[in-house]
């Protein structure tokens, strides 16, 4: 009944294609993806929110954690579970598989993206893993966009661009900020795109938003609503925090990937694995509640009058009203969130780094605040720093500024802390660019040699495959040989460069036409020169194994129209920069997106 109902709508669709310009098809599409993913974010967010909800019920009648501990193993076990036995035993967690995909597969994102993220996250965040679903609805979102591009035979500009308008529906209808989506999927995914892109992806950002409005309960986003007024006097502060976030976006990156690579050189059943670390999160969960699930009720706690209530049913429980006691709490709970992050993915489950990033702002923004508050420095608006600390962190780790501001101003319900928020986000965003050259997400891809950034020229480089730019059937000469077998092989071809070889394929020189233009032409010259006499030492060599970004930056220093390349250190064949180029140039035009 559901497969004759979908193909009814595939030939509705492909009837409106038929009937419409690719323009308007494009805009109809945008809007299809964008209702898609908003369901997605629905159906994600309804079942965290649900067991949550179940948790604290139980936790409110043992008056302790147990439950709260359980669930995560449960979930992490079940993730890797399907994983194992659906998914064929792996599944590719974070943002930078968009970029990857966008690059290098030519938009192309699997299939079982459509549906692998939203199970496996709604298991691991679902029953408490300390992780966030913004990433898995943002790859579920792509997936929507690119699959939908493919069945209808779009070309790879419309591809990309219904990949940006997955990724802003699933952020817009996660946190009904329609504006954030779409700073998102052009700040930190589609770092190139034309005026005239930003339509379809304003439009699948505001559908998204718009069906999650009205579907979801308001109660399960992530909202303020009390915010104080902005005090000029209180800038010094901002400042202040802005390098804190800074600093504490430098400290999560880099013992997130700690936690998650010590756990990937592990070579134990995956299990195993998904048990040790799970114990691990319970045990952390155990002692600070508050690490359960994406936590944004407990942000939504902190910034409300009793942030107290963060302590109850806790081993805290009888210190709720002392101040210093919630202070050194939330203190503690801000440092440990990394760990519980990186062992929640690490050990095998899936979900993403941008609630955490969120939580841990928002811990800061309160921490600092309240400690200035209560040693008497000055009276700070608490709230107000508890908001603006979390686009701190947001800028910090994701190197998106504009996103971070935007996202935390929608959620507050207006811009009266647009400027704390640009104080702190750009100065957060500085620190951590100063000592993270890349983003969290994209740091995976930089190992792999695949960095995607917001150099455009090196974004297209690295895109390139050496390989199909080396010319391997270029003739070669041998050092001993003199210049009569070279002049009839320059007679016989249009080759003006030529390799030096010895009898183990040694590159032990090069020989350009130019070189020796004066000698061919006299014949007892010719006959009694040999190669080695007139070559060259190659002013560098280019290995198979270097990106097309080293590769351009030698012939920039090498002035050289013509560079040889090694495989295994033995010579095997050249590259043309003017061949080179023009694969610079038509990869440039394959995308742009328009």
């Amino acid at each position: 009944m559901i497969k004759k109902y979908f193909r009814r709508l595939e030939s509705i669709i492909a009837l409106a294609q038929s009937l419409m310009t690719p323009k308007q098809f494009l805009f109809l599409s945008s809007v299809l993806t964008g209702i898609s993913c908003a369901f997605a974010v629905i159906v994600l967010k309804t079942f965290a929110h649900s067991v949550f909800s179940f948790a604290t019920y139980i936790n409110g009648i043992l008056k302790l954690s147990f439950i709260n501990s359980i669930l995560p193993i449960i979930g992490i076990t079940l993730t890797v579970f399907v994983v194992n036995k659906v998914l064929n035993g792996s599944i590719q967690k974070g943002t930078s598989q968009i970029l990857y995909a966008v690059a290098k597969k030519a938009s192309i994102i699997p299939k079982k993206q459509m549906y692998a993220q939203i199970v496996t996250s709604s298991l691991t965040v679902g029953l408490g893993g300390s992780a966030g679903l913004e990433s898995p609805i943002v790859i579920t979102g792509a997936a929507f966009g690119s699959n939908y591009a493919q069945n209808y035979k779009m070309q790879y500009k419309d591809r990309t661009l219904l990949i940006g308008c997955g990724v802003a529906a699933g952020i817009a209808a996660a946190f009904n900020a329609p504006i954030a989506g779409v700073l998102f999927a052009i700040e930190v995914l589609l770092v190139d795109v034309s005026i005239s892109a930003f339509t379809p992806i304003m439009i699948s950002a505001a559908t998204g938003a718009l069906v999650s409005a009205i579907v979801l309960d308001e109660s399960i986003l992530l909202s303020f609503k009390k915010q104080e007024t902005f005090d000029y006097h209180n800038i010094p502060f901002y400042v202040i925090l802005g390098v804190l976030t800074g600093l504490a976006a430098i400290y999560y990156s880099r013992n997130f990937q700690r936690v998650e690579h010590y756990f990937a050189k592990q070579q134990i059943n995956p299990y195993k694995k998904a048990l040790i670390g799970s114990s691990l999160l319970a045990l952390l969960i155990f002692i600070f509640p508050t690490l359960f699930g994406e936590g944004y009720e407990s942000i939504k706690t902190l910034s409300n009058t009793d942030p107290g209530q963060l302590l109850d049913n806790t081993l805290f429980a009888d210190f709720r009203n002392n101040q210093w006691v919630l202070l050194l709490f939330i203190g503690a709970t801000m440092m440990v969130k990394v760990f519980a992050s990186g062992l929640t993915l690490g050990s095998g489950g899936n979900g993403g780094n941008f609630a955490p990033s969120l939580f841990l702002g928002s811990y800061l923004g309160y921490f600092f605040s309240k400690l200035v508050t209560l040693i008497g420095l000055s009276k700070l608006p608490i709230s107000n720093f508890t908001m603006v600390g979390m686009a701190g962190i947001l800028s910090g780790l994701f190197h998106a500024p504009l996103t971070a501001i935007f996202l935390i101003a929608e959620i507050t319900g207006g811009y009266g802390l647009m400027i704390p928020l640009m104080i702190v986000s750009s100065i957060s965003f500085a620190i951590s660019k100063r000592f993270e050259k890349y983003s969290l997400d994209v740091k995976g891809l930089a190992k792999k040699g695949h960095a995607f950034t917001s150099n455009k020229d090196s974004n297209i480089l690295s895109t390139l495959d050496i390989d199909s730019i080396i010319q391997c059937d270029y003739l070669t000469v041998h050092p001993d040989e003199n210049l009569t077998k070279l002049v009839d092989l320059i007679s016989h071809s249009n080759q003006v460069v030529f390799a030096v070889v010895n009898n183990e394929k040694d590159l032990v020189g090069v020989v350009h036409f130019n070189d020796i233009r004066e000698i061919i032409f006299n014949t007892y010259r010719v006959k009694y020169t040999f190669i080695r006499d007139v070559m060259k030492v190659p002013a560098t060599t280019i290995s198979t194994l270097d990106s097309m970004e080293i590769v351009m930056r030698k012939f920039e220093t090498s002035k050289s129209a013509f560079l040889p390349v090694l495989r295994d250190g033995k010579y095997h064949g050249f590259i043309s920069k003017s061949i080179a180029l023009e694969a610079y140039r038509t990869k440039l035009r394959s995308m742009t997106i328009e």
